[in-house]
């Protein structure tokens, strides 16, 4: 392909992505890594150090072999990481906008994908989650991606897979994804005559299973280990680093059993429509339900493979919630962007029928009703994303003012570039992953106090203000964060506005940081 053909095929998309990252960082500035996220960085420069992750510390998140791994190779950039991964969670929205888009327009047409990226990127969840750089906008882009290729290229094959295989290495509910393509590729659905077999497969019933004549398909056994790949290489990595193969789920149904979140079938059933609810908010959900009975019925081959992707992405997200997971409204957000291009189409798929179509007028009462119904809900909307900016900007200063009082040396000896004592005792959770990136120590020497017992010495970092807490809870079960006075013989030696640090450390040789002056 010749560079001007590059750019023609390139362009539009490159230039899409770039402009929709730009557009949500002018009105949303202020994004930055969550508590996760900081936690993988962490765990990729132990990695990158030759060191087992250190997931010792309460309340660690459950490890992503992909994200671990990355934060190994940025690594090198030492505080530039969290820059990469706030640069990244930017360049994934807009790269969820595109494949929405790029979607609607293979299943419908432009104007259907267009109105569905704007129902993604206007989606509350969805951007309060990309902007804090959770790893759930890159693996709905690799779902999506796989989506994409499938949608363009049927039975595709390996490139599917492979980025099943990378989203598998993200969310383990990829693994269903792939496990489907599979056997998608490798049964022959299409039934042959009656009394006739094609020649050089194997039959069951009437149903060809990839084996060719003479021997096993090799092509089969390759999208084979490509389809393993995903939950293969997540059981090896925790087996290398932690000696138990199922850590990452164990581990992950402890911490939900830990912040009591809502798990089990039961809840999946109560409360699984409600978290997807409130990805979509009811008029999504309803133009959804229009979209997906309207386009079965009048156009079922472009509908199809929209809806089977839908079906699959609702059924991991209950299957990991009822084998014990927690049932939260990001774990849909899959599900909600396919979704919102059925939205999309509840709206405009009428002008895809044919002048006098019997379903047109009826297509066109749906979609008034959808927009009737998103006019009405448009100041909760405005609400939800005004909550979003406010929520941001309001955390960031906190996670700003933290930051600086690590640059300004409150935390080390006279001197020296190394803490002056441990372990540092923080008011909850959040603040762990953070401290021990910044001041280059393991997780495990920083204690949130509420859940682990208070040493009588090292360092005690409390929040300045109400402000402070009311903006710095990692989850609503997480009730560390009532914590905020010094236990008796610490005292103050710094101060900023969010925050107040405590020294017990006389003893090894601590003299004291001058009290900052920060408004």
């Amino acid at each position: 392909m010749t560079t001007p053909n590059r750019l023609r095929s390139w362009g539009p998309p490159l230039a899409f992505i770039a402009g929709v990252s730009a557009v949500l960082l002018a009105i949303f500035p202020k994004g930055f890594p969550n508590y996760d996220t900081i936690y993988y960085l962490l765990w990729g420069r132990e990695i990158a150090d030759g060191l087992s992750p250190d997931y010792g510390a309460p309340l660690a998140p459950t490890p992503h072999p992909l994200y671990d791994l990355l934060g190994a190779v940025f690594s090198p950039l030492g505080d530039g990481s969290i820059t990469v991964a706030v640069v990244l969670a930017y360049v994934s929205l807009g790269l969820l906008a595109w494949l929405v888009y790029r979607l609607g327009a293979e299943w419908f047409d432009r104007p259907v994908g267009a109105l569905a990226a704007f129902l993604v990127m206007t989606s509350a969840p969805v951007l309060s989650n990309g902007l804090r750089a959770y790893i759930d906008i890159p693996y709905m882009v690799l779902c999506l991606a796989a989506l994409l290729i499938e949608t363009k290229r049927p039975k595709a094959g390996w490139p599917v897979l492979v980025l099943l295989a990378l989203a598998g290495l993200l969310r383990p509910e990829a693994w269903l994804f792939a496990g489907f393509y599979f056997l998608w590729l490798a049964l022959d659905f299409d039934l042959a005559p009656a009394g006739e077999e094609p020649a050089g497969r194997l039959k069951l019933g009437r149903l060809g299973i990839g084996l060719r004549e003479g021997g096993i398909d090799r092509n089969l056994i390759f999208m084979a280990c490509l389809t393993a790949a995903g939950p293969v290489i997540w059981v090896l990595f925790d087996l290398i680093t932690t000696s138990n193969p199922l850590y990452s789920f164990t581990g992950t149904r402890e911490t939900v059993e830990t912040l009591e979140r809502d798990t089990g079938p039961l809840d999946v059933i109560v409360y699984g429509p409600r978290r997807l609810g409130e990805v979509m908010q009811w008029p999504g959900m309803v133009g959804a339900f229009f979209g997906v009975v309207l386009t079965v019925w009048a156009m079922p081959k472009r509908a199809a493979i929209g809806i089977v992707a839908a079906v699959l992405a609702l059924i991991a997200f209950a299957l990991m919630g009822a084998s014990g997971l927690a049932i939260i409204p990001r774990y849909t957000m899959l599900a909600a962007a396919i979704l919102f291009v059925f939205t999309a189409a509840a709206v405009l798929g009428w002008r895809l029928l044919e002048p006098g179509h019997r379903l047109r007028r009826a297509w066109q009462v749906a979609a008034a009703i959808t927009v009737a119904l998103w006019i009405v809900w448009l100041p909760n909307q405005y609400d939800l994303l005004k909550t979003v900016d406010t929520d941001l900007t309001d955390q960031a200063l906190v996670e700003r003012d933290l930051e600086s009082l690590v640059d300004d040396g409150a935390f080390y000896g006279a001197g020296t570039e190394d803490v002056a004592c441990l372990p540092i005792s923080v008011p909850n959770h959040r603040a762990v992953p953070r401290l021990a990136f910044w001041l280059d120590i393991r997780p495990s020497d920083v204690i949130s106090v509420a859940a682990e017992k208070q040493p009588d010495t090292g360092l005690f970092l409390a929040p300045a203000r109400p402000f402070t807490i009311e903006n710095f809870i990692l989850d609503p079960g997480d009730e560390t964060r009532t914590v905020t006075r010094p236990p008796k013989g610490f005292e103050e030696v710094a101060r900023n506005r969010s925050w107040v640090l405590y020294s017990n450390c006389w003893d090894a040789g601590w003299t004291g940081y001058s009290p900052l002056t920060t408004p």
